[in-house]
């Protein structure tokens, strides 16, 4: 399957539902094997850290990647595995907790914008605003008549990151409730993962039902022309860090970023 065919049956078209039910976290998105895969990986791990060294370059736009999924659906391992050959010079990444005090003090999507990407950057938000929109609905976080207006603020906001120059790709990495199980334990039994367990994971997944119903509401009302969302099969490691390699690739190429033009005195200079 070709990058541009991967990034369209991905892609949540907009006005039209996400359909989560449907869309097999499984999924091998046609391709051969593991072995090719990876290969496949590794090219457009290469691919992005030249295109991003242009953006970079440029200095004129940036790109926010989003990464959204239930706990243990791989988004530090995604990030760990798509971006290790970008430059950590212009790539900031931002993993949003509990909001403080401080942040609470604000609207839910000013800390948010003070860690978008500067002009240049590669940015990834491992969580993001859209926790204010599902896990305040489904922890009832937040009133029912405040909750309602929140895909419209957010539509609007990404619009205007969007009209100043930073490109979104927001993806739901879609993981199945067995595989999540699997990885719950082993990271439970693995001292080197035990660390990132934590009981309120078990909370969650007991409601999980709750959760994939706030995410087809969202997701569904947030894909957007400007800014739409894929949904990522997740439950196979490769196959979800490919399809985020192939995401990025297609979207910095489409926006084709250039090197600025050399300094003309500089052009016959001879260093001694």
């Amino acid at each position: 399957m070709s990058a541009a065919v991967v990034v369209s049956t991905l892609r949540v078209e907009p006005g039209k539902p996400a359909g989560l039910a449907g869309r097999d976290p499984g999924d091998r998105l046609s391709l051969a094997d593991k072995e090719s895969g990876l290969a496949r990986l590794e090219e457009q791990v290469a691919r992005l850290g030249f295109l991003h060294n242009r953006l970079w370059a440029e200095q004129r736009r940036s790109v926010l990647l989003l990464l959204q999924g239930l706990d243990a659906s791989g988004k530090d391992s995604t990030i760990r595995h798509v971006l290790t050959g970008v430059s950590p010079q212009g790539c900031r990444i931002v993993s949003f907790k509990e909001p403080t005090p401080a942040e609470l003090q604000h609207d839910y999507l000013w800390r948010v914008h003070a860690v978008c990407p500067s002009r240049g950057e590669i940015g990834v938000f491992n969580r993001s605003h859209y926790e204010d929109v599902v896990a305040a609905q489904v922890r009832g976080l937040v009133p029912a008549h405040v909750l309602k207006k929140r895909p419209h603020h957010i539509r609007e906001f990404e619009r205007m990151l969007t009209d100043e120059g930073t490109t979104l790709v927001k993806a739901f990495l879609n993981v199945s409730r067995d595989e999540q199980r699997a990885r719950l334990q082993e990271r439970l039994d693995n001292p080197e993962k035990a660390w990132k367990f934590r009981l309120g994971d078990l909370e969650d997944r007991a409601r999980w039902s709750e959760y994939m119903v706030a995410y087809e509401d969202v997701i569904s009302e947030t894909s957007t022309d400007w800014a739409p969302w894929y949904v990522v099969p997740a439950d196979h490691n490769w196959v979800r860090n490919l399809a985020i390699a192939e995401l990025l690739v297609s979207t910095l190429e489409r926006l084709d970023p250039q090197l600025p033009e050399p300094d003309p005195a500089l052009l016959d200079l001879r260093i001694s």
